[in-house]
């Protein structure tokens, strides 16, 4: 099956769907620390799903990756280990900035430094910059790129609006632009190596592909393989830093029912009501019913994790030649659907018109930034077909 731009975007839309919705469910767990529900949904997202999934659909899964060159395997894990460190202070710029706003300055550096970095490092940025499908697709990401600054500035406007009582309201207690915007820096870049470690991991996804048509089924799935790999390494990370925290913080024992706090979704204590309880005043145990609803709840939050990464390696073998401008379409798609979440959850209740209309326009311009990413793709398919149906 040859490339198909607009099928390829149609997929990044589903895998950006399903990036702005895994922290839901994270919303529902009661009196769990972060590091508990972190590294259960770590568990789920980075080491069971992507093991079943790829197992299911790639014929010899570990055979595959017995033989791929062990320089793909390392630098694949490397990557990965390094794309785990941004995971991990994604979250604290969810937990400063708010669904919306976090994902949209994060993903936005991420975007940026995600998709420029691997044609950088193969020499084609050159030939990239030179031909009309390339401009069209770093239009795109420059389009993407000023859709991020308007969601800032849409955040910005945001602090100075709203009261303490409102950002409680909607789970955004701890609402810091000013620290937020370092962490989510910070996350961005970190982040975006993920990219870099799908990249390394091509020549598994060639012996994966060779496998795929042996057996008689489509090459859609020889990047599972690959990111079965990534996501080790970011497993890795994200398990040391858990372990770390449950040490310290002696949380443990809330594996098993011992209450701990859960900063997402609590209030702090006010004395103005009877509702007002802080958590870690809570000491019986948690009930059993709850306890498996945490766990249900985290393990569903990792699935649907997995899902955006799974359709984003089904769109990039659709992409063709420039199969880099995934990064940006897979980010762009989430950062949408985010922002759509955020207004969905009120986070911009109280806001101004004018914040709501900087909300609005970087929506709109971000669907902007997919349709023309996804158009230069298409030019560069028509550029790689056209020579082939003279010949």
């Amino acid at each position: 099956m040859g490339p198909n731009p607009f099928i390829g975007v149609l997929f990044h839309w589903i895998g950006g769907l399903a990036s702005a919705s895994n922290f839901i469910p994270f919303r529902g767990i009661k009196r769990w620390s972060w590091e508990i529900y972190w590294i259960i949904q770590g568990v789920a997202a980075w080491i069971i799903a992507p093991l079943v999934l790829a197992g299911l659909l790639v014929p010899h899964l570990f055979s595959i990756l017995q033989r791929a060159p062990s320089s793909a395997i390392g630098y694949a894990l490397l990557w990965g280990c390094l794309w785990g460190v941004g995971g991990i202070t994604f979250g604290l710029a969810i937990r400063y900035l708010g669904l919306g706003l976090g994902y949209a300055i994060a993903l936005g550096f991420c975007t940026a430094f995600g998709t420029l970095i691997p044609p950088i490092y193969h020499g084609e940025i050159g030939t990239i910059v030179h031909e009309r499908s390339g401009q069209v697709i770093l239009l795109g990401v420059f389009v993407c790129l000023i859709a991020i600054g308007v969601s800032g500035a849409a955040g910005y406007s945001k602090e100075s609006e709203i009261t303490d009582e409102q950002k409680a309201d909607t789970g955004e207690r701890d609402f810091s632009f000013a620290r937020g915007l370092a962490v989510a820096v910070f996350a961005g870049i970190m982040s975006s190596f993920f990219a870099v470690g799908v990249d390394a991991g091509k020549p598994i996804g060639e012996i994966a592909r060779v496998e795929l048509a042996a057996n008689g089924r489509a090459d859609l799935w020889q990047n599972l393989p690959a990111l079965v790999v990534v996501l080790w390494g970011g497993f890795a990370t994200n398990l040391i830093w858990s372990a770390i925290l449950i040490i310290r913080n002696k949380s443990v024992a809330q594996f098993f029912g011992e209450p701990g706090t859960n900063p997402l979704g609590t209030a702090t204590t006010t004395g103005d009501t009877l509702i007002d309880v802080d958590p870690r005043e809570l000491t019986q145990r948690i009930a059993p019913g709850v306890l498996t609803r945490n766990y249900l709840l985290a393990s569903l939050a990792g699935v649907i994790w997995y899902f955006q990464f799974f359709f984003y390696s089904m769109g990039q073998t659709r992409m063709g030649r420039y199969d880099f401008s995934s990064w940006t379409l897979h980010m762009a798609s989430i950062i949408i659907f985010a922002t759509l979440w955020g207004i969905a959850l009120r986070e911009w209740k109280g806001t101004s018109a004018r914040t709501r209309a900087l909300v609005a326009c970087g929506l709109f311009l971000l669907v902007g930034s997919t349709v023309v990413v996804g158009y230069g793709s298409y030019l560069k398919a028509q550029e790689t077909t056209a020579p082939a149906a003279r010949r």
